[in-house]
Formats: structure tokens, C-alpha cells, sequence
């Protein structure tokens, strides 16, 4: 039998606004990982796509860290638990996980490995990189629609000039991550 290699990758670090995500992405054998590549090197519409393709053969689950969880253990260590959380979803136990990036999540009985800049070298990780885009994606845009002044459908609420500028005019929503560098400052000063 094939040993199971779970691929694990994250999305919504660097945004300003809301949870971040993880996916965990076992393929089952008939996945073409020809077309698989780093989610950020796709277009929104091939990512949906993908996406649906990627769900339709194989194994895969989402964890997520909430604002409040990024607010209390920081973005690194949400992160993480995010992935912790996806890991342990999938249905099926992997011999081995891929992880994207130079730091691991602790788990018990689960043998894990880094990738650095793993989204660009291993399928398994970058199915589980349009995953997590993609589902966040969906979560920011559903946002957007209560504050279509920050135009998070468009900036997927990363500190673009545009987002930054409708922060200094309209204020920060309760979806902004208060202890970020550029909000934090910005409540400093009033």
C-alpha cells in the first residue's frame, strides 16, 4: 500500500482582517499534480477550479485560528494551530505531513516535516495552499459585503494603499486584527 503524505499550507497572515486558515490535503491516486503550483501563482478563477478538482480527489480538511485567537497567541502561533487543526480533520492518519514554511505545529504521534517555500515544490502542499485561499477567499469576500468601503473582496484585507486609506477615513471594524503593526499604531495615535 501507498504511504500517505499529507500536504499542509496556510493563508490570511499578512491581512489585516479576520482568521487565518490551514488546509491538509492527502491526494487520492488519480490527481494530475502537473497543474498544481503555489495558489498565489494562479488566477482567482483557475484557483475555484482547481479547488473543486483538488476536493473531488482526495482527502482534505480546513483548520482555522479566529481573530481572537490571532489577538491572544499571536500570528505565528495561530497559524500554526490552524494547521494543527486541519491535520487532525483529515480523515484518513498520514505517514508523513508537509508543511509549508520553516516551522511545525506540535502534535502527538504525527511525523512532520518542513518545506521551506514547500507551496512551490510539493503538489500536496500547494493543493493545500488553493484550499485555504480559496476558502478564505470566499469567508473575506461574504465580509466584504457589510463593509464595502475597505474593499476586501479586491485586497482580501492586506494592507494595500487603498485598504490602509479607508482604515484612516472609516476607522477600524470589528474584523480588524487590533494588535498588527499598522492598526496597533494607528490606535496609538488617537
Amino acid at each position: 500500500m501507498k504511504k500517505l503524505i499529507a500536504g499542509v499550507d496556510e493563508v490570511g497572515r499578512g491581512s489585516l482582517i479576520g482568521p487565518v486558515y490551514a488546509a491538509a490535503v492527502i491526494f487520492k491516486s488519480k490527481i494530475n499534480k502537473r497543474i498544481l503550483k503555489d495558489s498565489k501563482k494562479i488566477s482567482k478563477k483557475n484557483r475555484q477550479i482547481l479547488e473543486k478538482y483538488i476536493k473531488q480527489n482526495s482527502y482534505w480538511s480546513i483548520g482555522k485560528a479566529s481573530l481572537i485567537e490571532i489577538e491572544k497567541f499571536n500570528i505565528l502561533n495561530a497559524s500554526l494551530l490552524a494547521m494543527k487543526r486541519a491535520i487532525k480533520k483529515l480523515k484518513k492518519k498520514p505517514a508523513l505531513v508537509l508543511i509549508d514554511g520553516n516551522k511545525l505545529p506540535r502534535i502527538k504521534n504525527y511525523n512532520l516535516k518542513f518545506v521551506v517555500k514547500g507551496d512551490q515544490k510539493v503538489p500536496e502542499i500547494s493543493a493545500a495552499s488553493i484550499i485555504a485561499k480559496v476558502s478564505r477567499d470566499r469567508l473575506i469576500t461574504k465580509m466584504s459585503k457589510k463593509f464595502i468601503k475597505y474593499a476586501w473582496n479586491k485586497n482580501a484585507g492586506y494592507g494595500t494603499s487603498y485598504h490602509m486609506s479607508a482604515i484612516k477615513k472609516f476607522g477600524i471594524t470589528k474584523h480588524h486584527r487590533r494588535k498588527f503593526q499598522p492598526i496597533h499604531n494607528m490606535l496609538s495615535l488617537k
